[in-house]
Parts: C-alpha cells; structure tokens; sequence
C-alpha cells in the first residue's frame, strides 16, 4: 500500500515551508509554525478531500494535528482498519 495520502499532507506542508527542507515524522508542526493560523483552513480541507470524509471541528484536537505521526494515526490509519 502507497501512503499518498500522507505524501500529500507532505506536499502541502513543504509547499508553504520550504525553509523547512526534510520534514520528520514527528516535528512539531503547530510550534514549528508549519501550519499556521490562515493555512489551518485549506489544511482542514485537504484532509476532507484526502480521507473523503467531512472533518467536524467539534471533534478536532490540537494534538491530531501535531506531527505527522498524529495525523497519520488520526486520519488515515483507520481507513486502512476497514
């Protein structure tokens, strides 16, 4: 299985960072400052687009969207669980 979901998380991260160069699993990317306030949005839409699923922000914790990992874990790892 291709994790292009997350080559696309990737992607759009680097593509409004690209100061960061290499972006490990695990950096922090809200103290990192790779999503920021105003990219958050697009962001939230992305993982709609990617999962196929609406994202309620209800539901939405902080630490999901902390690294990688946490998104990885969060988004996609139970559409593989199916």
């Amino acid at each position: 299985m291709t994790n292009e979901p997350m080559q696309a998380v990737r992607e759009f991260i680097l593509g409004r960072n690209p100061r960061l160069g290499l972006l490990s699993d695990d950096l922090d990317l809200i103290d990192s400052r790779a999503i920021n306030s105003l990219a958050f949005v697009e962001f939230i839409f992305l993982l709609e687009e990617l999962t196929g699923e609406p994202i309620d922000p209800e539901d939405l914790d902080l630490d999901d969207f902390r690294t990688l990992n946490a998104l990885e874990a969060r988004f996609f790892k139970k559409e593989a669980a199916r």
